[in-house]
Order: C-alpha cells, then sequence, then structure tokens
C-alpha cells in the first residue's frame, strides 16, 4: 500500500507513494479540507483545473447532514460528490476537541463513547470508536483514522494520560470493528481502505511514547500526531513532533493531523512526517489573506509571504497577484475590489489562488527529496 522511494541527504524527508484503488498518490502531499463533501465556493471542475487530489472529509459532519443513508444509498462519498480522487475520513476526534474540550455544552465524553450536541438543531447524538468506523466504510473513503480523544495542549498530565489511555483503548475497538466490516462487506485485500491510529499526549515526551508503543502493538498502516502540533500562543512544536515521527516504522506512513503553514509543512517533511490537512488555505483566503513567493528555496527563511488583498494599499495596485507561479492573473486592484463590494466571486479567486500555491509547495517539496 505504502512504499518509500527515496530518502534525503541532509534530513529525515522521504518521497515514497500510496496505491489505493482510486489511485496513486504521491508523498510528501497535502489534503485540503473539504469538510462537508466540498471546498467552500469551488467546484469540482475548479479543483481539478489546480490539481487538487486527495481530500478530507469530515465522519461526524457528514453523518449529520445529508446523513449516512443518503450517501451509502448512492454508493459512497465519491459518488455522491461526484470525485474520483482518493478520499480520507477524518473519524470525528476532532469534534471531540472542538466541540466538547472547548465547550462542555456541546457534549461528554465517557470511557465507551462520545455524546454530542447537534450544531445543527441541539439533537443529541453518540459515537462509539465501532460507529466511526461504520460510518466510514459506509462513506467508502480510501482512508480512514481511528477515534480518538484529542485534548488541548495545556491539560495537565493526569488529564491528558487519562485521554491517551481511552485513545489506545478505542483504537483497539476500532481495529476490531475494522477488520470485521471488512469481511462482513468482502473487500478484497487490496481495495480495503488504509487505517490509522492517532497518537496523543499532548507536550508530555513519556506518553507520546506509550501511546505510539501501543498502537504499533494493535497495527496500523499509518499513524497521526493528535492534537494540536502548536502551544497556546502559537508556537511549534519542533521538539515534540520529531520526537513522535522517531517512534513510528520506517515502513508505516505519518499523518501530522492539522498541518499547516507553509513553514510548519517544510519543517514537518524534514522530520519525515508524510501526510497534511489543515483549513488553512482556505480559511485564510475566505478572509482575503493570500500566500505567495519570494522565493524558489524552501531552505531559506520567508520563502514566501501573505498579504491581506482587502487592505487600501492595494486599491490602485494594477499588477497580476502572481504571473509567475500560479494560475491568479486577476490584479490585485481587481480583487481588493471585489472584495469590498461583498461578492462571493473575491472568495473564490483567493481559494483558488491559496490551494495552487499549496500544491506548488508540494510539488516543490517532492522535487527537492
Amino acid at each position: 500500500m505504502f512504499r518509500i522511494l527515496k530518502k534525503s541527504k541532509y534530513s529525515e524527508a522521504r518521497k515514497g507513494k500510496i496505491i489505493t484503488k482510486r489511485g496513486v498518490i504521491n508523498t510528501p502531499f497535502f489534503m485540503p479540507d473539504a469538510t462537508r463533501g466540498y471546498i467552500k465556493s469551488l467546484n469540482n471542475n475548479e479543483l481539478h483545473k489546480i490539481n487538487i487530489g486527495p481530500m478530507v472529509v469530515n465522519t461526524y459532519h457528514l453523518f449529520l447532514q445529508p446523513g449516512t443513508r443518503v450517501i451509502k444509498k448512492i454508493g459512497g462519498i465519491h459518488k455522491f460528490i461526484n470525485w474520483n480522487s482518493p478520499l480520507l475520513s477524518d473519524s470525528g476526534g476532532y469534534q471531540i476537541f472542538s466541540l466538547i474540550h472547548k465547550n462542555t455544552n456541546m457534549g461528554k465524553i465517557i470511557d465507551d463513547k462520545a455524546i454530542f450536541r447537534s450544531p445543527i438543531d441541539g439533537s443529541i447524538h453518540s459515537l462509539t470508536p465501532e460507529k466511526s468506523i461504520q460510518i466510514q466504510f459506509d462513506l467508502s473513503v480510501d482512508m480512514m483514522v481511528c477515534l480518538d480523544d484529542p485534548v488541548p495542549n495545556d491539560y495537565d498530565k493526569d488529564k491528558t494520560k487519562k485521554a491517551v489511555e481511552r485513545t489506545i483503548v478505542w483504537a483497539k475497538r476500532s481495529k476490531r470493528e475494522y477488520e470485521r466490516q471488512i469481511k462482513k462487506r468482502k473487500i478484497k485485500i487490496k481495495e480495503r481502505p488504509l487505517i490509522f491510529g492517532v497518537i496523543q499526549g499532548g507536550n508530555y515526551f513519556d506518553l507520546r511514547e506509550f501511546c505510539v508503543k501501543e498502537l504499533i502493538k494493535i497495527g496500523f498502516d499509518g499513524y497521526g500526531f493528535g492534537a494540536r502540533h502548536i502551544d497556546k500562543n502559537g508556537k511549534f512544536l519542533e521538539k515534540i513532533l520529531q520526537f513522535t515521527a522517531n517512534l513510528i516504522p520506517q515502513d508505516s506512513l505519518r499523518f501530522a493531523l492539522g498541518v499547516g503553514t507553509p513553514e510548519d509543512i517544510v519543517r514537518c517533511v524534514k522530520m519525515g512526517w508524510d501526510m497534511f490537512d489543515c483549513v488553512i488555505p482556505t480559511r485564510e483566503a475566505r478572509h482575503g489573506k493570500l500566500f505567495l513567493w519570494k522565493k524558489d528555496d524552501l531552505n531559506k527563511k520567508n520563502f514566501y509571504k501573505t498579504i491581506n488583498i482587502i487592505k487600501t494599499k492595494f486599491k490602485n495596485n494594477f499588477k497580476a497577484i502572481d504571473d509567475k507561479n500560479s494560475c491568479n492573473k486577476t490584479s490585485y486592484a481587481y480583487l481588493n475590489h471585489i472584495f469590498k463590494t461583498k461578492d462571493g466571486l473575491g472568495k473564490q479567486i483567493a481559494i483558488i489562488h491559496n490551494l495552487k500555491f499549496y500544491m506548488e509547495l508540494m510539488k516543490k517539496i517532492r522535487k527537492n527529496i
């Protein structure tokens, strides 16, 4: 399923390929977040033009709306959204972080499951490790993630340890259900989805190590770095990321969940991480923030910059935003005008631009390994 093709002489970076039933993925790679089955403001034709391949969809949100029954009826998420490239489904674990740990009014976590209050209509739903895996099989994705308990990095060690223990128990239950579904659905070995365990432990090195060792005993195709990769002040947690990457077997995929900014992706690739996903390029674009190249050398500091196109200083700048490396020939002044008039076209242009930047970034990274 995953094979390493080349390793860097200067870092832990490696280049490889993943073979899925819906095509080959070259690593390292970045997946935009198509949480509810789409990237806001873009249609599939636009995504194909900028060479978007794998994307991430969210188990929890798709379960709530339109509902698993609807997606299962048509034959899976690919047919539902008319997408032929590989898809990875998040387990719903991040919603434990964002909707429960951050807001106890939205649910609670008990040893055998998470209980959520729907942000759509307030209805109550339970999500067990088994149910998460079942939903992901109903979605018929190419890669799936075990349900885990990602706690904030500022939790004390006792709370973090409990989350690690729960994550390991849930991983065991997830793997058992995964194997049951493979048998039940009569899925061939070559067509089975890849499954990822998630490493928790906050910023505690011993807990991360314990979690990795226990997950390896269970056995997964890949292992993800769980919870946030930055502290509450936005500082990149370099030491714990490097430490965790070194614990993961060489022949396993390493998934840096939620990473991130261009410089954080470059850092993580050098540590040996293979996979990345984040809302940054699309979310920032909707607020007028664009990523622009400054240098071709990714080893140099400040190889890119960001601008806020809404600022008045761009009102009379008629140069193309990026006339070398991007498909965006729109002028600063014109995009500034569109954003000022609050038309959705502005967000669309900005999102296309940022996603193109990220695809070019990953292409450069692979070329340099």
